[in-house]
């Protein structure tokens, strides 16, 4: 309706698109815009303690998300958006929160996006309600080493291709390439900003990366080791490489609150 009105009231005046001129105006972050993602990132932090805090068997996982979001709120987010998924290795992606309850040996999966001052930042990580199996174990593993060559090839001018396929290239690697398929995830990270999932990190993407660009790599998938697995921090460009947005150690987090020795 609006380019029918424009193109009424200006004749004979070509009417071209702006986005992806826009698209690449935002992908590169001011200093102040810098300044409220970190703000962001210091929410994701406190919104994944409570998160972990509140693990235990018998908890439904709609508690989960109510417990985050209560502290989330508290800290000024104005927004989150929140995926979650708990069980086993049968576990094949993530939803919204459902009245499923926790059981020892699940492994809960997040994706945790506050927004604040506009701004959105992501923070992926998954946890064990009780000590991890060896598979969980070995899974982490994986997706520690799929992100960390996800980080390793960032640096100005680099492609989303290029960082999605070093993701891709570790699962490749030892033998689980099939899982980084259409079939099953491919999507190796987004862009943040203004909009909570911006330019997606995945292969045959040319879209080059910039100085001071923003965005998550999360090499998040199922396999058969355990299951749909969620690991990924957010990243910001740097002349050199990456900067990592927020201080949540990337690791296995596991919770005995509740559980049986």
């Amino acid at each position: 309706m609006l380019a029918n009105a424009l193109r009424t009231a200006l004749p004979g005046t070509e009417i071209v698109s702006a986005t992806s001129l826009l698209d690449g105006v935002r992908m590169v972050k001011s200093d102040w815009e810098l300044a409220r993602m970190r703000r962001s990132a210091a929410v994701c932090a406190a919104g994944w303690d409570a998160f972990v805090e509140v693990l235990e068997p018998g908890l439904p996982e709609y508690r989960i998300v109510a417990e985050v979001e209560a502290r989330i709120k508290e800290l000024g987010a104005e927004d989150n958006f929140m995926l979650i998924a708990s069980g086993k290795d049968e576990v094949r992606g993530m939803t919204a929160p459902t009245p499923r309850v926790l059981q020892a040996g699940d492994m809960v999966r997040t994706e945790l996006t506050p927004q604040m001052d506009g701004y959105w930042l992501q923070i992926c990580r998954s946890a064990v309600v009780g000590k991890p199996s060896e598979g969980q174990y070995r899974s982490f593993d994986l997706f520690n080493e799929a992100v960390e060559a996800g980080m390793a090839a960032v640096r100005p001018g680099v492609t989303a291709h290029d960082v999605a396929k070093a993701q891709n290239d570790v699962f490749r690697a030892h033998g689980y390439g099939e899982y980084c398929t259409s079939q099953y995830t491919r999507v190796r990270g987004h862009g943040h900003g203004l909009h909570l999932d911006e330019t997606p990190i995945i292969e045959g993407n040319e879209t080059v990366l910039p100085e001071n660009a923003v965005f998550i790599i999360h090499p998040n998938t199922f396999t058969p080791l355990a299951g749909y697995h969620v690991l990924g921090d957010p990243v910001r460009v740097t002349a050199d490489g990456c900067e990592v947005l927020i201080s949540t150690e990337r690791k296995l987090f596991h919770s005995e609150k509740g559980v049986s020795a």
